[in-house]
């Protein structure tokens, strides 16, 4: 069974090139605009991974993460942050799981994200055995 994803991003371009990204991959994905998108996605699914943006209309992405981790079924599903380089959100905001920047090459970051993100997951199942 293929994993879930749910990007949520107000860029077209930024959502598409993650969405493609991860299809090309075997992810599901779905995806939403803002953080008030997100949160009817996830009424309806549960995602194994979610990509955000964090300056977004509505609901920003920090409010969004606030509601993820305050719900049982989402609060420990791993978080990606997407967003400029200089935005200061890779060091504020320390409840997601990576940052990938917007402005240097994504695609390279995505595949580097989800590789530390296996093997996190693959080193927290050998420890639970």
């Amino acid at each position: 069974m293929p994993m879930v994803a749910l990007v949520v991003d107000d860029s077209m371009l930024i959502r598409y090139t993650v969405c493609r990204f991860l299809e090309e991959r075997g992810f599901t994905v779905e995806s939403a605009t803002n953080g008030v998108e997100a949160l009817e996605v996830l009424s309806k699914v549960q995602p194994d991974l979610i990509f955000t943006d964090m300056q977004m209309p509505k609901m920003s992405g920090s409010e969004l993460i606030t509601a993820l981790k305050s719900k049982p079924e989402t609060k420990n599903v791993p978080i990606i942050i997407v967003a400029g380089r200089g935005s200061g959100f890779a060091e504020t905001e320390k409840r997601a799981n990576y940052t990938i920047f917007k402005d240097i090459d994504i695609e390279g970051q995505l595949a580097t994200a989800l590789s530390a993100l296996e093997s996190n997951a693959a080193r927290s199942h050998a420890g639970a055995k």
